[in-house]
């Protein structure tokens, strides 16, 4: 295979690399993606959209189940496992080919093949048909990330999973523990549970959804509950002891240690970034806890390499990937960049019911040393809630008390991951809370909900 020169090279086609690469096309740059196994990386095959069309399989099933709270009459809805996987699947290959087309459409190269790091500017591509050397001025990583093992909890495809497993499964589960409660872990445990599986979630911190507001964290793990699920914080899975038909966990709780069977574990106990074959040693780019260290551009200190996405820092979400891929890319253009701040990234898990965020917590707002203003309001107030059938949920607002800055939203309930963006806005506008009281909120939607909110922390609310 000949040698290539490019503009800007690119290692990963997730939402970080795909969108950077699209972008430097549409800037008149000569881009090349690299991607050694799908389109559309983890998030679109194995990750956020997998995991959504799942979900939502199960919010058909719980309205089909209700039916007759709706004047309706449908007979005894079941699930199908095998459907909803295939179903599942289809939707991520549409978009992974989706992938392709774009590519094609804004004259990208892509190039199937594991790469890494050469000379300065040069990334060796290995696939089938041999080795190629791309060279660049301009390289960003964009590797993306997998699931953590732990010792002795490690997945195993049978018995023990991890979220790969999960969305492909080798059998239905009747009894499952899950190990750890972010978004990963509470979003399986929302399925499964929604499908008649026995969930019991262990978290070793003090409560599930720990990143989460703890107000609104205490409100979603009462639903969970009062679905069957069993929650067991401050606790710690330390064995797992593989059968054939079972594993045997063992489980320290704050009471004891005890001993358990589950006909199957997912483990969902964080991420580590892609680094290893990169030569990102060789190269001088610094790696701190399985992530690449970057300043708040994505560069990682070596000239002209730019590193992006679950690769580097957290918040680890495809649309903060997307964010930086094209600010990297416009950079490289001669554009002016516009860093992201995490604090302004929103956070969205997709269980049932639905938890989002943006900003501060109260918990962090007040040990910042800021002076609150904190505003709520249910969901069982909210006319179009009621209509629904959703009256379960809350939105919480956090305002500085001396400015009206919004400092953080955080919600729970039906829909709150669409909600949550008008607050993203308002943020990136500094929007006050004057500004937001001022505002005129279409009736009747749940986003009157975010407005009452808002009037509550101002002692100004009307529906409760």
């Amino acid at each position: 295979m000949s040698d290539q020169a490019f503009d800007m090279v690119v290692i990963g086609a997730g939402p970080g690399g795909y969108v950077a690469a699209i972008r430097g096309a549409q800037l008149g740059l000569n881009v090349a993606c690299i991607e050694r196994e799908h389109l559309g990386g983890i998030c679109l095959n194995w990750g956020c959209i997998p995991t959504k069309a799942m979900l939502r399989s199960v919010d058909v099933l719980h309205l089909a189940q209700r039916a007759k709270e709706f004047g309706l009459n449908i007979d005894t809805a079941t699930h199908d496992l095998g459907a909803i996987v295939k179903r599942s699947r289809s939707v991520a290959k549409r978009l992974s080919n989706g992938v392709g087309y774009l590519f094609r459409k804004n004259k990208v190269t892509s190039i199937m093949g594991e790469a890494r790091l050469a000379a300065k500017g040069e990334v060796v591509v290995t696939n089938d048909d041999g080795e190629q050397t791309l060279h660049s001025d301009n390289i960003v990583v964009a590797t993306g990330a997998r699931a953590r093992q732990l010792p002795r909890l490690e997945a195993d495809g049978k018995r023990v999973w991890a979220y790969k497993h999960a969305l492909q499964p080798p059998h239905e589960p009747k009894k499952l523990l899950v190990i750890g409660s972010g978004a990963i872990g509470i979003e399986f445990a929302s399925f499964y549970n929604g499908i008649g599986a026995r969930v019991t979630v262990v978290e070793v911190l003090e409560r599930v959804l720990p990143a989460e507001d703890a107000e609104i964290a205490a409100l979603a793990s009462k639903a969970f509950v009062k679905q069957g699920m069993r929650i067991l914080e401050g606790s710690k899975v330390t064995d797992l002891d593989r059968r054939d038909d079972r594993v045997v966990a063992r489980i320290q709780t704050p009471d004891g240690i005890v001993e358990e069977e589950f006909d199957t574990v997912i483990s969902a106990v964080g991420i580590t970034g892609n680094v290893e074959g990169l030569g990102l040693e060789e190269a001088g780019v610094k790696v701190d806890r399985g992530h690449i260290v970057t300043d708040p551009y994505c560069r990682t200190g070596v000239d002209g390499l730019y590193a992006i996405g679950d690769v580097v820092a957290g918040p680890w979400l495809a649309h903060k990937a997307s964010h930086e891929g094209v600010m990297v890319s416009e950079m490289i253009a001669g554009l002016t960049g516009h860093p992201v701040k995490p604090e302004t990234i929103a956070g969205c898990t997709y269980c049932n019911p639905q938890v989002a965020s943006v900003g501060l917590t109260e918990d962090q707002a007040r040990e910042a040393g800021y002076e609150v203003k904190v505003g709520r309001f249910p969901f069982q107030g909210n006319g179009k809630a009621i209509a629904l059938g959703e009256t379960q949920g809350m939105i919480k607002t956090v305002f500085d008390a001396k400015t009206d800055e919004l400092l953080g939203a955080h919600m729970v309930g039906s829909e709150v991951t669409e909600l949550i963006q008008g607050y993203v806005v308002g943020q990136k506008l500094e929007s006050t809370g004057q500004d937001l009281m001022e505002t005129v909120f279409p009736h009747p939607t749940l986003s009157e909900m975010m407005h009452e909110s808002v009037l509550d922390a101002y002692g100004r609310v009307i529906h409760i």
